[in-house]
């Protein structure tokens, strides 16, 4: 028979497995097999040789690929810059020309690139590869976006395991303020590492800042507001919501074209996605190809949070008035540590 300690520290090893087991399967689930899926890309001109070519792809492509014709170089350049397009190839018998947009998402446009070498190696020739979107200097391959967001987002449910861990005692519209307050601080330590430190971000630093204090800001009103039903269960939850679900999502390492049904919904209106994808519009695309949207999708994801906080205050309201005895349990005492332990695991 399993002892009492022994089936104590079963029971707090659950949380850390847990994670393990979603980081697994969201991680292998996402990245594992990137390929394309609905990849749109364009072949340029309206000779009778281009529309064979477009639909000879078309073809031999299936579902990975949704290839249109375009009538003009200028037209191509467009949609690259609105999103619209991954790819654009210009053919020609001696010069063939891929343009592709390396901010939008480094390893979609490897994948376009890998495409049409087939395509301009049929036909003998050297592909050329005009970049029609670079990214920063200090940012090459267009993943420091991703990087930080990643920081922002264990900045932030940190935060939620700390103020759930030791601001128990605390009304839920004081924690509410602290939240918010470190939300400011995870944002700014964001910003000043993204900058100045490494250069991942090269102008539009106060829209950057701002966006990366909506994102912070929606993660902790949304855990707090969770911490009042979940207690210990929490972090666990937030790792699911804001890593498992968020990073895999966010398009900073595989673009939803390249990855299955799933994280590619996901995508459209997911937390992650929408700071990652609105820093680069901002950033390179000058503030188009759907920046609003994104922004809209932050200020929801902090409503959301807003809801979920109101409701833990009516909750929390409705049990003080019932409770007879104290209302908040010796801070020390061992289901307070045990909870905190909990709490902090994640972190």
């Amino acid at each position: 028979m399993i002892s009492q300690p022994l089936r104590h520290v079963a029971v707090h090893l659950l949380t850390p497995l847990l994670m393990c087991f979603g980081m697994a399967l969201a991680y292998l689930g996402a990245f594992h097999q990137p390929e394309p899926n609905h990849l749109p890309v364009a072949v340029v001109g309206a000779s009778p040789e281009v529309k064979v070519l477009a639909q000879t792809l078309k073809d031999k492509a299936g579902d990975k690929l949704e290839v249109v014709t375009l009538p003009s170089r200028e037209d191509a350049h467009t949609r690259l810059l609105d999103r619209e397009l991954s790819g654009a190839y210009l053919p020609d018998a001696q010069h063939p020309e891929l343009m592709v947009a390396t901010a939008g998402s480094d390893t979609t446009a490897m994948a376009v690139e890998k495409v049409f070498q087939q395509v301009a190696g049929q036909q003998g020739a050297p592909l050329k590869i005009t970049d029609v979107a670079p990214t920063a200097a200090g940012d090459p391959t267009g993943q420091g976006i991703f990087f930080l967001l990643v920081a922002l987002s264990v900045g932030s449910y940190g935060c939620v395991a700390v103020l759930g861990a030791a601001g128990g005692a605390l009304r839920i519209r004081v924690r509410a303020t602290v939240g918010l307050v470190a939300a400011l601080v995870v944002s700014v330590i964001g910003i000043v590492a993204a900058a100045p430190l490494f250069h991942i971000i090269d102008h539009d630093y106060a829209a950057i800042w701002a966006m990366s204090w909506l994102y912070s800001a929606g993660i902790i009103l949304v855990g707090l507001g969770l911490h009042t039903f979940l207690k210990h269960w929490t972090t666990l939850t937030l790792m699911v919501l804001f890593v498992m679900l968020n990073f895999t999502t966010s398009g900073g390492v595989y673009s939803p074209e390249l990855q299955g049904g799933f994280f590619g919904a996901l995508h459209a209106f997911w937390n992650g996605a929408g700071f990652v994808e609105g820093a680069r519009n901002l950033l390179y695309f000058d503030g188009g190809a759907g920046f609003g949207g994104h922004v809209i999708t932050l200020i929801l994801w902090l409503a959301a949070g807003v809801v979920a906080l109101i409701t833990a205050a009516a909750y929390e309201k409705r049990r003080a008035e019932a409770t007879t005895g104290p209302k908040h349990a010796a801070p020390h005492d061992d289901r307070a540590a045990e909870e905190e332990m909990d709490e902090l695991v994640g972190v």
